[in-house]
């Protein structure tokens, strides 16, 4: 499943990020606008999504205990992600979904503004790039989702500042609620009701670009200590 793929992606790049803040891989990072984008994602949130679809898979395969655990921690990671300063407020009619990554057939548009946390992210290409590029690309998705930093650094040389950076936004309040139903479902040994509460949940997630992202939510500087 690419949703899945692209959180798994996100999570590999959150965690080189955090230990190369300088040097090299912050340079080539902020080049191709990661840096500022990564600063944006919600570990709590990215990790959260993780699982869900742990619990999911679980529960797809009729394995209600082991469920529970995962389902616990994604309420906790939420709870947290709520606490952070990555999430933000809005409309989701102020939020241009990214044309590489249109919502659900089954998507339900929330009505009124709520806070969003970003939960993921990927690099994407415009569909006008040299093929050479939009392999480059591709491959780069696929060595951060592998954990091959080093490799997936030096296939996004070859992009350049054709690279844009997309976001995966869960609304958060309509995700706990989500979440709830399916941690009720699960300890009532209802599988099935629980697994149709998180498709829920990842189909209430939206992805846009970065860059409506900073227009909705600008960034703000961190606050000095005392």
């Amino acid at each position: 499943m690419r949703l899945k793929a692209l959180f798994a992606a996100s999570a590999v790049l959150l965690t080189s990020f955090s230990v190369a803040q300088a040097g090299t891989v912050h340079t080539t990072w902020e080049k191709f606008k990661a840096g500022h984008a990564m600063h944006r994602l919600s570990v709590d949130g990215q990790k959260a999504m993780m699982d869900v679809f742990q619990a999911r898979d679980l529960l797809a395969q009729g394995k209600t205990d082991a469920a529970i655990p995962p389902l616990y921690d994604a309420q906790k990671r939420f709870k947290a992600a709520s606490a952070d300063n990555k999430k933000f407020f809005a409309a989701e009619s102020q939020l241009q979904p990214a044309p590489q990554h249109p919502v659900s057939a089954t998507h339900t548009p929330v009505a009124n503004p709520t806070t969003w946390v970003p939960v993921g992210g990927e690099f994407i290409v415009s569909e006008t790039l040299v093929p050479e590029k939009q392999a480059a690309l591709a491959n780069a998705n696929k060595q951060f989702q592998a954990g091959q930093t080093q490799q997936a650094q030096q296939s996004l040389q070859v992009v350049g500042e054709d690279a844009d950076f997309i976001l995966a936004l869960a609304p958060l309040e309509q995700s706990e609620g989500a979440l709830y139903r399916a941690k009720v479902f699960t300890e009532g040994r209802q599988p099935q009701q629980a697994v149709e509460a998180l498709n829920q949940l990842l189909d209430g997630v939206v992805f846009v670009s970065d860059d409506v992202v900073e227009k909705v939510a600008p960034s703000t500087p961190a606050k000095k200590s005392n």
